[in-house]
C-alpha cells in the first residue's frame, strides 16, 4: 500500500461519517455529507480497493465479556535468532489486543486484556517462556477515559498510512 494517499474533502466527510458507526446505511450517510445513495458506495468501494479503509469491524464492551483488566506490557527482545519469532507468537495469544513494534528501551508494547490480575500474570509467563523474549514492564490501567476513537477528518488532502 502506498503512503499518503489522497483523499478529497468528500472522502474525508465520509470517512469521518461512517467511523463512528460503520453500519449506517450509505443513504444515511448520503444525507450528512450531501451525496446520493449511489455516490456513497462508490466513493466507499474506492476506498477500500485503494487500500484506505482495511475493514469494516465491531467495537465490543470487554467488561460486557469479563474483560475488564487492561494492561500495557513492554516486552524487550534478547537479540538472538528467535527475535524474529516473537510477534508471531504474542498473535497466537487472544489476550494480546495489540501488538506495536517500537523504538526505545523496549521493542514491543502489548496491550492485553484479561479477566482479573491473576489471569494477566499467566499471560505474563507465557510471553516470558517465548524464545527471543528478554524482559517485560507491564503498565496496569486503572480507568480507561477513551478508546476506539472515531476518525475526525477536517477534510485535508492526504491521509498517512498508519499500517
Amino acid at each position: 500500500m502506498q503512503a499518503n494517499i489522497q483523499i478529497d474533502e468528500m472522502d474525508a466527510r465520509i470517512l469521518t461519517a461512517m467511523s463512528a458507526d460503520s453500519r449506517r446505511s450509505y443513504a444515511d450517510v448520503g444525507t450528512e455529507v450531501g451525496l446520493s445513495t449511489a455516490a456513497v458506495h462508490e466513493r466507499v468501494k474506492k476506498l477500500v480497493e485503494r487500500g484506505v479503509i482495511r475493514r469494516f469491524s465491531l467495537s465490543v464492551e470487554p467488561q460486557a465479556l469479563g474483560l475488564a483488566f487492561t494492561a500495557f506490557v513492554a516486552i524487550r527482545n534478547d537479540g538472538g535468532t528467535h527475535c524474529r519469532e516473537v510477534a508471531p507468537r504474542l498473535r497466537e495469544m487472544p489476550e494480546v489486543q495489540e501488538l506495536h513494534s517500537v523504538a526505545g528501551e523496549y521493542d514491543f508494547l502489548a496491550k492485553i486484556r484479561t479477566t482479573h490480575a491473576r489471569a494477566l500474570e499467566d499471560v505474563l509467563y507465557a510471553i516470558k517462556s517465548i524464545p527471543g523474549v528478554a524482559r517485560t514492564t507491564s503498565t496496569v490501567v486503572l480507568n480507561t477515559e477513551f478508546e476506539d476513537r472515531p476518525l475526525r477528518l477536517d477534510g485535508s488532502a492526504t491521509t498517512p498510512d498508519c499500517s
